[in-house]
């Protein structure tokens, strides 16, 4: 599969986030609900997979410097590319949330995005715990945030 490099302006949680794609495989999903029977068959092409979302905040709740990109990267390298070497994306963004303490948070973030089929899941499921805690106790992070979606994917 030739490698995917492109930049494009999508809304996330109400801010605009750059995007990244890193080897980064092609979803198609179906956007019409009213499509005739005929036409179906297209919302059904490829693979029944799984869409995880991990998304990891920058700033450190105890103080200290933000976690920086080359740092971030070499989490990805060390921490995510041995269990999905088949390809990941990166996205860069802006987000918020409330912390353990009520305050509302504001701080660059990165939100990444894993594929994998369906049938794969019970074996993904405690690699991709291992990459948020990582993360957590790397960076002295409250949590990463989890988002998993059942999707149809076609390379």
């Amino acid at each position: 599969m030739p490698r995917l490099k492109q930049r494009t302006l999508l809304a996330v949680a109400g801010a605009t986030v750059s995007v990244l794609a890193v080897a980064a495989p092609a979803a198609t999903a179906a956007l019409d609900s009213e499509q005739s029977p005929s036409s179906s068959s297209a919302a059904a092409r490829g693979a029944a997979y799984v869409e995880t979302r991990l998304f990891f905040g920058t700033e450190r709740p105890e103080g200290g410097p933000d976690v920086t990109d080359p740092q971030f990267m070499a989490f990805i390298d060390r921490s995510v590319t041995p269990s999905f070497p088949s390809g990941l994306t990166i996205q860069e963004g802006r987000g918020q949330w409330r912390d353990a303490g009520g305050v509302i948070e504001r701080e660059r973030s990165y939100e990444l995005i894993l594929l994998y089929p369906t049938g794969e899941a019970r074996a993904r499921d405690p690699q991709i715990e291992r990459i948020r805690e990582a993360y957590i106790k790397e960076y002295e992070q409250e949590s990463v945030a989890r988002l998993d979606e059942p999707t149809r994917v076609d390379f």
